[in-house]
């Protein structure tokens, strides 16, 4: 049977998920500008190469 009354510690529950969706949702966010990060490292990189490439054949 159910206890009668205020449920109890439901305001530290509350606050405990609405920090962990905080978390999550920060963690999330910082992964995708690594992720962005990466691909234009990657696209500079690529570049680059390009650019040597074409300087070797260009003689």
């Amino acid at each position: 049977m159910s206890k009668k009354g205020k449920a109890k510690n439901t305001v530290n529950k509350a606050k405990h998920t609405k920090l962990i969706k905080q978390k999550v949702s920060r963690i999330t966010e910082q992964k995708k500008q690594h992720k962005l990060r990466l691909k234009e490292i990657i696209k500079k990189m690529n570049r680059l190469k390009l650019k040597v490439v074409a300087n070797l054949f260009s003689f």
